[in-house]
């Protein structure tokens, strides 16, 4: 399983070269940048650039990179509207989906080749408009991606619309056989359970979003220090034909200090292997 950060846990740190450095040398073989402005300013060519530089100079790749969720600096703390496809009034539909295809556009520099997305928040209900709603975006945002070379990835959340069974649903129904599934496993241990998520989405995922909780709420903690059985998920992601690529996903509140999460990222890549 190929072994990748995101840089999630460095969510409150402006993303440099020197952040890069310390997944490399954890063991990383790849990186999810996580597009959120304060961190990552995919609407800034210099930032851009700097990192497009970097990557094009180091074996690090860019796997991935996840989708905006504000589109503020401030993950929505001083009131900016959350980045929703399926929100109900067509205009935040529309500026969402804008919002994704800026954090896009830094696949000219640098070439991830996954977006990972969510669809809707957490507490968007399960309708036939769900399913209408996400048909448009995932249409609309692969269109969009496609030319980058860049492949849409929709994650199970905590919310009814994006259960693994309903996901199935929207991406069969809309023969959207180009779009892959992120499968959070903090999520789906909180809801029907990690075996029957893989069981149920199978051959469709594409990278695992990796990190432990209680099974109570999303804490994204560092693999082992929740309640997640890590020997039986491994098991049974690398009995899939194509066992996707393991994304640690470490909470960035847990305010861990730079110099203990090379070790930490050592230990935990080290489950999948």
């Amino acid at each position: 399983m190929l072994r990748v950060l995101s840089t999630h846990v460095f969510l409150n740190h402006r993303l440099h070269p020197g952040l890069l450095e310390i997944a490399g040398r954890a063991g990383a073989q790849g990186v999810e940048i996580f597009a959120a402005r304060q961190h990552f300013d995919y609407t800034s060519r210099e930032h851009v650039s700097e990192l497009g530089e970097w990557f094009a100079s180091e074996p690090l790749a860019p796997f991935s990179m996840h989708a905006p969720l504000y589109p503020d600096r401030e993950m929505g703390r001083a009131g900016a509207p959350g980045v929703n496809v399926l929100h109900p009034e067509k205009s935040r539909r529309i500026d969402a989906m804008d919002e994704i295809k800026r954090a896009l556009e830094a696949a000219e520099h640098i070439p991830f080749r996954h977006l990972v997305m969510h669809l809707g928040e957490r507490n968007d209900a399960w309708s036939q408009r769900t399913i209408e709603y996400a048909h448009t975006a995932l249409e609309h945002l692969g269109a969009f991606a496609r030319p980058l070379g860049v492949r849409l990835l929709v994650e199970n959340l905590l919310s009814d619309a994006t259960t693994p069974e309903h996901l199935m649903l929207i991406l069969d129904l809309g023969h959207l056989n180009n779009v892959g599934i992120c499968l959070d496993l903090g999520h789906a241990h909180i809801n029907m359970g990690i075996a029957e998520a893989i069981a149920m989405l199978g051959n469709r995922i594409v990278s695992v979003h990796a990190h432990d909780n209680h099974g109570q709420k999303d804490e994204h903690l560092w693999p082992g220090d929740g309640t997640i059985d890590w020997p039986a998920a491994v098991e049974a992601l690398r009995a899939l034909a194509n066992p996707p690529a393991a994304v640690l996903e470490i909470g960035y509140n847990l305010n861990d200090p730079h110099h203990t999460i090379q070790g930490k990222i050592e230990h935990a890549f080290a489950r999948f292997a």
